[in-house]
């Protein structure tokens, strides 16, 4: 966490800009979609730059080009939304563990681009999420999920377990599914020290719904997880033309 502390203390000058994040995301009436996410992606960049961090994106061509969709990616720390967002063009919200995310800068990113807030411990409430999720996406809006639940302070690219569950959203959407491999993604806030910092975003090919419609959702997780495993090690050792094919 040194990083996430030095980033606050670096731009304490700046600190106007949580309140302004609190107002716009209030005021949906007022600012568009569209500027509620660059104002995000704009204290992002600035994240990125006081905190020495850079993320190279890979296979953005693989994003669909309309419609909705549900992105799942491996889970390794606080700067996974982030990198996602920096690197993602078009608006796309997020669905966080609601303990996590109620935190300095963590609860207005979250706000500000109206995101899902789960409880992983009340499984009507999820339910519910789930549902919400489902009729946002089948009206176009773009989600980045982390099936694995959570995440473990942990030093590697070291995958949890998915949750099927998770991909009920998509499924019932019949949206594609998105898998996203993150690499060094747990370096920003895990690592102990200020030096510079990189990682890696890869959008994999999409399922799309006529792929897995006749598969569980157990058996979509399975494969999702796969795919990510292998994209994860061919990042690891500097094959991103490789791992944007999984």
């Amino acid at each position: 966490m040194l990083r996430f502390y030095y980033v606050i203390l670096k731009n304490i000058k700046r600190a106007w800009m949580i309140p302004r994040m609190e107002y716009i995301a209030e005021h949906p009436e007022k600012y568009s979609e569209e500027f509620r996410y660059k104002y995000d992606k704009k204290v992002i960049r600035l994240v990125m730059r006081t905190g020495r961090i850079k993320t190279t994106a890979y296979g953005m061509e693989n994003l669909p080009s309309e419609g909705g969709y549900v992105m799942f990616a491996n889970h390794q720390g606080k700067y996974d939304a982030l990198g996602i967002m920096y690197s993602h063009e078009k608006p796309c919200t997020v669905v966080m563990d609601e303990k996590r995310s109620n935190g300095i800068l963590v609860k207005q990113f979250v706000d500000l681009v109206d995101g899902k807030r789960i409880r992983l411990d009340d499984l009507g409430q999820a339910a519910g999420i789930i549902r919400e999720m489902t009729a946002e996406v089948k009206q176009g809006r773009r989600f980045i999920i982390f099936p694995a639940g959570g995440y473990k302070h942990r030093n590697g690219n070291y995958i949890d377990a998915f949750k099927p569950g998770c991909f009920k959203s998509a499924m019932r959407a019949k949206a594609p599914i998105v898998p996203v491999a993150l690499v060094d993604s747990w370096k920003v806030f895990d690592l102990w020290s200020l030096r510079r910092v990189n990682t890696q975003v890869y959008y994999l090919k999409p399922i799309l719904y006529e792929e897995y419609k006749n598969m569980k959702s157990k058996e979509i997780s399975d494969l999702v997880f796969q795919r990510i495993c292998k994209a994860v090690w061919l990042g690891e050792h500097d094959l991103p033309s490789e791992a944007v094919e999984c």
